[in-house]
């Protein structure tokens, strides 16, 4: 093949990348949420340019790690995306914005692997990420072969998918932080009164349709006005957000965590038998009883109260009734509670 054929030839295969780089950008540039925008852009970037690993690195303690940590956990991006110390990544990308094509001595960039495939990648392309000008990660393709990422090859089109990816990213955070003024308690930042309705009867016609088990915990702290009187507003709300954090903590990733007003919160337990549920409240209740909360050096004993209640087998029930039962079995509880106290 001569010279001229050679640059046709080049020239085409260009055009094709370009083309496909193209159709890529266009997938995603409408998605407005973390989970679907990543996962579609992962995809389509491996079976449009068929490369073997392509997976998304991020700066740790950032507000972008922080949200896509939040709002868009999957398998495909636990398995796809990982978290880089700031410092370390910096320097490995030497502070600039350049995509960087490695094929000799990877080693130096281990800690952008993921695991899995670390002893397999012979050749690498990071394209670092921005948003509002600060870098905040990278897009990494690699590839079985020693050829695929050339030092010397031209990072252009790269480059420019680079670009686009860090302006819809800043597209889909502003949409998702909307979303979560929306959705979220401001303070404790768990889901919020209106979103646990609408997840209460999400779970509810499930549970019915399939038959499976769902208990609803209707949770209340105990004494809460008394800890605003006595140590003032100020760590009222850090109780709060000490039992949001707990209760979180706790539970499992299927659980559904919410404050519902004031002291109060509720934790939806999908496939959840009610004996099962009380197992958990017990260990909860037993949690905070043994861990008081330190307060600017000050001890403060805190205390919740349980109500329960379950989807029971032939009842004229729906969503909202599930909640008035369990807030009712926590006035029953709160009642005893006190009843048991005066007699002390």
């Amino acid at each position: 093949m001569n010279s001229i054929e050679q640059i046709i030839e080049r020239l085409k295969e260009n055009q094709e990348i370009a083309q496909k780089f193209f159709e890529i950008e266009t997938s995603v540039l409408s998605i407005l949420n973390f989970k679907d925008f990543l996962e579609k852009l992962l995809t389509e970037i491996q079976n449009k340019l068929k490369i073997p690993y392509v997976w998304i690195s991020l700066i740790d303690k950032s507000d972008i790690t922080d949200m896509i940590q939040k709002a868009a956990a999957s398998e495909i991006l636990r398995e796809r995306t990982n978290v880089i110390n700031r410092d370390l990544f910096l320097k490995l990308i030497k502070n600039k914005t350049e995509p960087i094509l490695v094929n000799d001595d990877l080693r130096t960039f281990y800690a952008l692997f993921p695991q899995q495939h670390k002893h397999h990648i012979q050749s690498l392309a990071v394209a670092p990420l921005t948003l509002d000008g600060e870098i905040i990660g990278s897009l990494n393709e690699a590839d079985n072969s020693k050829s695929r990422y050339l030092p010397d090859m031209d990072t252009t089109l790269l480059k420019q998918l680079a670009t686009i990816l860090s302006i819809c990213l800043s597209n889909v955070m502003a949409h998702e932080r909307l979303n979560i003024l929306a959705s979220r308690d401001s303070l404790t930042e768990l889901l919020n009164r209106r979103s646990l309705e609408q997840i209460l009867k999400r779970e509810f016609e499930r549970a019915v349709r399939y038959r499976t088990p769902l208990t609803v915990v209707f949770i209340d702290v105990d004494d809460f006005k008394m800890v605003n009187d006595r140590y003032g507003h100020k760590a009222g709300d850090e109780v709060l957000k000490y039992v949001a954090t707990h209760l979180s903590h706790m539970t499992r990733e299927s659980d559904v965590v919410a404050r519902f007003a004031g002291d109060e919160f509720v934790i939806i337990l999908p496939n959840t038998p009610l004996a099962e549920a009380s197992e958990l409240t017990d260990r909860l209740q037993t949690f905070f009883i043994n861990h008081p909360l330190d307060f600017e050096g000050i001890q403060i004993q805190v205390s919740i109260s349980c109500g329960l209640s379950q989807i029971e087998e032939g009842a004229d029930d729906d969503a909202m009734s599930l909640l008035k039962k369990a807030d009712k079995m926590l006035y029953k509880a709160k009642k005893k509670k006190s009843t048991r106290h005066s007699h002390l």
